[in-house]
């Protein structure tokens, strides 16, 4: 067997729209991860919020979801 990598398969390129969507995306992702890490690194450093200060999550679910209904319909 050989040891040596196999060779990536080419790429290919993106115009100028589509790899800006990409960014684009790219930078919603972090954005939604960087908010989880910093409530992550709050219960860490702080433990668990009380159960009182919460929002139950029938609440956040109906919350979301009329947020959903009141959106533009997109096509994928």
């Amino acid at each position: 067997m050989s040891q040596q990598p196999a060779p990536a398969p080419a790429r290919q390129p993106l115009d100028e729209h589509a790899a800006a969507s990409v960014r684009a995306y790219a930078a919603e992702q972090r954005a939604k991860v960087d908010v989880l890490a910093s409530v992550l690194e709050d219960i860490a450093a702080h433990g668990y919020p009380s159960p009182d200060t919460g929002v139950l999550w029938e609440e956040a679910r109906d919350a979301h979801l009329e947020r959903l209904a009141d959106e533009q319909p997109r096509v994928a």
